[in-house]
């Protein structure tokens, strides 16, 4: 069995609001921190504007955990993919009389140079959305809308 941890420290800040860190992700070399100011929702009573919620964040978690297993499968099925976007969007409803994430829509937009590489590319999505561990681990209905598209080139007369 193997067992991965990944710890997260907060603290509160002032009225709603407060600051997240990860001891392991701080870069002493480099002098960054890796804090995230972090508050209530402004749908909620003393929700603050323009700072991330954990709604934000749960929503992000499962977004970017289907970018990150959607990269590895690219790689391991040698898909020639030129970019990878994703749009998000967590519902948040009264689910058996309490508040809970009751859907999570993903819109990935796969770009491609080659439209031989569409079928794969399909494949890749479907095998990251079944594979991806944070969706796995959510009771949240995840729902994926795909987007495939070709680059365009410009011809310069």
């Amino acid at each position: 069995m193997i067992d991965h941890e990944y710890n997260v420290e907060i603290e509160w800040m002032n009225t709603r609001k407060g600051k997240m860190y990860s001891p392991e992700l701080h870069n002493v070399t480099e002098n960054k921190t890796n804090e995230i100011e972090v508050a209530t929702p402004t749908q909620f009573p003393g929700g603050i504007p323009h700072t991330w919620s954990p709604e934000h964040l749960f929503t992000s978690a499962v977004s970017s955990c289907l970018m990150t297993t959607f990269l590895a499968v690219a790689e391991h099925s040698k898909l020639n993919f030129k970019s990878f976007k994703c749009k998000s969007k967590g519902i948040l409803d009264k689910v058996d009389g309490r508040f809970a994430m009751r859907e999570i829509q993903l819109f990935p937009e796969v770009i491609l140079e080659d439209e031989t590489q569409i079928e794969k590319a399909k494949k890749v999505l479907d095998k990251a959305k079944k594979a991806y561990l944070i969706s796995n681990s959510v009771k949240s209905e995840v729902n994926m809308f795909p987007k495939i598209s070709i680059l365009q080139k410009e011809m310069v007369l």
